[in-house]
């Protein structure tokens, strides 16, 4: 596949994604019962294609909201600088958060998030992400919930994007690099 003159390869396809978001569900609800109400923290803008596949798939009173941030800009690699562009809008003491991503790459992000809405007293505190670049990583955050790990490649499409595009595509390509 092309896109804006780079040259993408198949990585994951709409099946094998549904298969991983089955298995965060299925992971998720043997943590959680009936009555436990859960709320899931999307990290926009690309966690909330996960996100709605995922709560469809839970077997608790699920509430979502979402936060935004920024660490990219319209680079493929981050900053490193985090800034919050919207903020939760409900109270998290007492109650069971999962924050949900897309991918996790350095985790300069979700450790700032993880962080703030740790010291909001939420019941408990965990973290869901389809895909994991552990070998990115420069700060010290695991996901109790991991759909794949991967090895650092530039991925589009289910959510991630490329400058704001792909994000609608049904399945995940990687960038293949020059030889």
């Amino acid at each position: 596949m092309q896109f804006d003159d780079r040259q993408f390869r198949d990585f994951l396809t709409e099946k094998d994604i549904h298969a991983l978001v089955d298995d965060l569900a299925n992971k998720i609800n043997a943590d959680y019962g009936m009555n436990d109400r859960i709320l899931l923290v999307g990290v926009l803008k690309g966690a909330f294609v996960v996100m709605a596949d995922l709560l469809r798939r839970l077997h608790s009173d699920v509430e979502v909201d979402f936060v935004r941030t920024a660490s990219y800009g319209k680079s493929n690699t981050s900053c490193g600088t985090i800034t919050m562009l919207k903020d939760i809008g409900v109270d998290v003491r007492d109650r069971h958060v999962i924050i949900v991503e897309e991918i996790i790459d350095s985790g300069r992000t979700l450790k700032y998030l993880y962080e703030r809405l740790k010291g909001a007293n939420p019941l408990s505190l965990k973290i869901a992400t389809l895909l994991d670049k552990r070998s990115k990583r420069v700060v010290k955050i695991d996901a109790d919930y991991v759909g794949r790990v991967v090895d650092d490649q530039f991925l589009i499409g289910y959510g991630l994007d490329l400058e704001e595009k792909c994000r609608n595509l049904p399945a995940i390509y990687a960038l293949k690099y020059p030889n």
